[in-house]
């Protein structure tokens, strides 16, 4: 009993105590100088425009104005509805992204699988050669008639990937044990009782991973907006600030003021930029901590070769 409270008591040597002190500065320092650009956003997000155009980004502006928020709560039942389809993209397709990867994943991490071979090749073929967006465009539009639809802001490109599957099926070869199939193959379990009770509860730090990779894609995409949707009111959120963004570009644009009147150039482009900026990033901000204490775990237990 003794001995077992003096290790566990042990003192770290010096030499721990000062790597963790290094490490502790070393990732202080990289933490501050990460979030450095993203205040820099906020606050210039708040400054004046004339001041911004002026003096140029600076963290402590002279004269702070929230015309860009104005500007923004003028459309804000458009940012709204635009919010509202991202987020309805973002949660199907991550969720339909996690059932279409671990499913496939398991049969290509089980050895005794006749066609673990090649699915395994199938799947990496499609990381090495594609056909191409002009192919992809004229498949997704005239085969599967999927644009002005939000099917063409899920499906596409992002709704499965051969990395995030070779990351789970990595997970399930390295992580769990083979014996522990067996067992439940002994006491009578069928494949889809494994991979349901075995396989996904054992696999939730990978899972969690490939979902913040996936939320992440389609949260930030807007290339399918921008190929197969012409609706405006389909338009995701990256896909409206692109549009308000133009659309301030056009309106402040010295051919049309002439024509528009002298009143609708002056507004707030640059600040509206970071405040878009700012809207854009805000959603992921609050979501990312509370994911991230699977992420180091999955990928390195995923990336491990099997």
């Amino acid at each position: 009993m003794s001995q077992t409270k003096a290790i566990a008591y042990e003192k770290p040597s010096n030499d721990v105590r000062n790597f963790r002190v290094f490490a502790s500065v070393v990732l202080t320092v990289i933490t501050v100088l990460t979030l450095l650009p993203i205040v820099l956003i906020v606050i210039a997000s708040f400054t004046d425009e004339t001041t911004l155009l002026a003096n140029g980004y600076s963290f402590f502006p002279a004269k702070l104005s929230t015309d860009a928020y104005y500007y923004m709560v003028r459309q804000s039942s458009t940012i709204l509805r635009a919010y509202g389809i991202t987020i309805l993209v973002t949660a199907v397709g991550t969720l339909g992204s996690i059932v279409l990867t671990t499913a496939i994943a398991y049969p290509m991490s089980r050895r005794d699988f006749r066609y673990r071979g090649a699915l395994s090749f199938f799947v990496f073929f499609t990381m090495l050669f594609n056909g191409g967006v002009v192919s992809a465009y004229i498949m997704w539009t005239r085969i599967f008639s999927i644009r002005d639809t939000l099917f063409a802001l899920i499906i596409p490109n992002y709704l499965m990937g051969a990395f995030n599957i070779f990351l789970v099926r990595n997970y399930y070869e390295n992580a769990i044990p083979t014996a522990l199939i067996e067992s439940a193959q002994i006491d009578g379990a069928t494949e889809l009782t494994v991979f349901f009770r075995i396989m996904l509860p054992l696999a939730v730090p990978t899972i969690a991973t490939v979902a913040l990779f996936t939320a992440l894609a389609y949260w930030n995409d807007w290339t399918n907006g921008l190929y197969y949707i012409t609706d405006t009111s389909l338009y995701g959120i990256q896909n409206l600030l692109i549009r308000i963004m133009n659309n301030i570009q056009f309106l402040k644009s010295s051919s049309n003021a002439a024509l528009l009147g002298t009143q609708t150039v002056d507004l707030p482009g640059t600040s509206v930029r970071m405040a878009l900026a700012v809207i854009g990033i805000l959603p992921i901000l609050i979501i990312f901590p509370f994911a991230q204490k699977y992420f180091v775990k999955g990928v390195v237990l995923g990336a491990v070769k099997g």
